[in-house]
């Protein structure tokens, strides 16, 4: 089963909204520093999903990036 942000990553390299996947790649980046920066909680596990979805859309980016095979 894909997870939310697989579904929206798939939805904008579909639709070769490149800007889309960039904007959400620098909001769960900011996300992850300002978790990294907590204290007094424990956001490893939000961290690591964190990481999951910048993983998820950087994996869409280079989906836009390859080169066209025919």
């Amino acid at each position: 089963m894909s997870s939310a942000i697989e579904l929206i990553v798939e939805g904008y390299a579909r639709l070769k909204d490149r800007q889309s996947l960039e904007d959400l790649r620098m909001h769960r980046r900011r996300l992850a520093v300002d978790l990294k920066a907590r204290t007094g909680f424990d956001c490893r596990s939000s961290i690591a999903q964190v990481e999951q979805d910048i993983a998820a859309i950087e994996a869409g980016l280079q989906t836009l990036s390859a080169p066209i095979a025919g």
